[in-house]
């Protein structure tokens, strides 16, 4: 197998985990994906991304903390959330979506069974560890957009040491909360949080995959 099989293979097999079971991640484990996602490239090899990753303790602490949040509080970002998904974007987002209710027995329209399924996000679908994920503000876009490549690498890491993840923004919808939670100072952006641990391959969240775009379809070559 080539270099290039072996990131396909991870591509291909990585995907959003949307349960988990409760076994811990050994520490080891996860510095060894730490490891790997640092060497991704960034704009004056700034590397501008930190991270804050929780025990299982720790996990249920802020887990409880912010559903507790959402109760109570609107959601806040600290980078300007898409105003709206046009076109092939939102039929993409639709498309996810519905997979996702088809899998776990969400019928149309049922508000109540959607709603619950969306505050699964918020109860971080169960795992025992998560990554908080950071930038300098002082970086703005471009310390983002570098970050999102750790992220990527992260998760990718992750996957090639059998363990599963999911970056989400809907964490990072309550900035000012998980700061607070954390102690960060308002100097640092907050990205995502990306939960991960061992897959609950029983789950029915976990049991679709979504679809990708062909290269056609991303391509524009000049000549």
């Amino acid at each position: 197998m080539t270099d290039y099989d072996t990131l396909t293979a991870l591509l291909d097999a990585r995907y959003s985990c949307r349960a988990f079971r409760p076994d811990p991640v050994p520490r080891s484990d996860v510095e060894r994906i730490l490891d790997a996602a640092r060497k991704v490239p960034s704009w004056c090899n700034a590397q501008p991304w930190q991270v804050i990753v929780t025990d299982r303790a720790a996990t249920d602490r802020f887990r409880v903390a912010l559903q507790a949040e959402v109760e109570t509080a609107a959601p806040a970002f600290d980078i300007d959330a898409p105003k709206d998904y046009p076109g092939v974007y939102g039929e993409r987002r639709r498309t996810c979506g519905w997979q996702l209710y088809e899998a776990v027995g969400v019928t149309r329209g049922d508000r109540a069974a959607s709603g619950a399924q969306m505050m699964r996000n918020f109860a971080l679908f169960d795992a025992p560890h998560m990554a908080i994920v950071s930038s300098p503000r002082d970086l703005g876009a471009y310390g983002a957009m570098d970050t999102g490549g750790f992220v990527v690498a992260f998760t990718l890491a992750a996957k090639a040491l059998g363990i599963d993840t999911i970056a989400q923004a809907s964490v990072a919808s309550y900035a000012a909360f998980v700061r607070r939670h954390f102690g960060l100072g308002e100097d640092r952006l907050i990205l995502c949080a990306i939960s991960f641990g061992y897959a609950d391959t029983d789950h029915a969240a976990n049991n679709f995959r979504t679809g990708r775009a062909g290269v056609g379809d991303i391509l524009d070559w000049r000549r």
